[in-house]
């Protein structure tokens, strides 16, 4: 009986504990986009101050996050020198993201067209040669026709490094010998024969 008597009680005691549940399901807040009575407007939401930024946004310089100039056409220029580390950096986002698609050498051969995707034009033909690196990085931030946009992906200083790193390739396929410098062609030699 006094076990009875326990039980019950203990089973009382946690059907009111429950009921006075109160934590976060009870508090005075406002959802976003749904209207209030509070403010004149009749938005919970406010406005955005004039000139407010968020965190780790303030894009003030249009070439070096759009790939355009003031004028809204694409740049040619890069907006960081370019260097070994950056093209070596490019190389390696290339590898992870592009060459999936594109193939390692920019071809357009990737695994992922052998196994049935839409084939990419390759970085070699005469008229991706000549586009200017703004509308390369336009591409990787927007996407172009079957290709997805990768602004998510990789970051503005990484997809200049791509860019960089594409215009590496496109000189790699399309240089001559006489391209490399006399001092250096002797090295050339000693790889290739390696």
């Amino acid at each position: 009986m006094r076990i009875n008597l326990t039980f019950g009680a203990v089973l009382i005691a946690l059907a009111a504990g429950a009921g006075c549940r109160q934590d976060m399901h009870d508090q005075p807040k406002y959802i976003p986009l749904r209207p209030s009575d509070f403010f004149g407007d009749g938005r919970s939401e406010r406005p955005l101050i004039e000139g407010t930024v968020a965190r780790g946004h303030l894009d003030d310089d249009d070439a070096y996050y759009t790939g355009r100039g003031p004028d809204g056409k694409f740049v040619d220029d890069f907006p960081f020198p370019v260097t070994k580390d950056v093209v070596e950096r490019g190389q390696d986002r290339f590898n992870i993201y592009c060459a999936p698609c594109h193939d390692r050498l920019g071809n357009g051969n990737g695994k992922i067209v052998r196994r049935g995707y839409r084939h990419p034009p390759s970085y070699h033909i005469e008229r991706l040669r000549q586009v200017p690196n703004g509308y390369i990085y336009d591409v990787i931030s927007s996407g172009f026709g079957a290709m997805p946009d990768y602004a998510a992906q990789i970051h503005p200083p990484d997809r200049w490094a791509i860019v960089a790193y594409v215009r590496a390739l496109q000189l790699a396929h399309n240089g001559k010998i006489d391209d490399v410098p006399a001092d250096k062609r002797a090295d050339l030699n000693q790889e290739g024969g390696q």
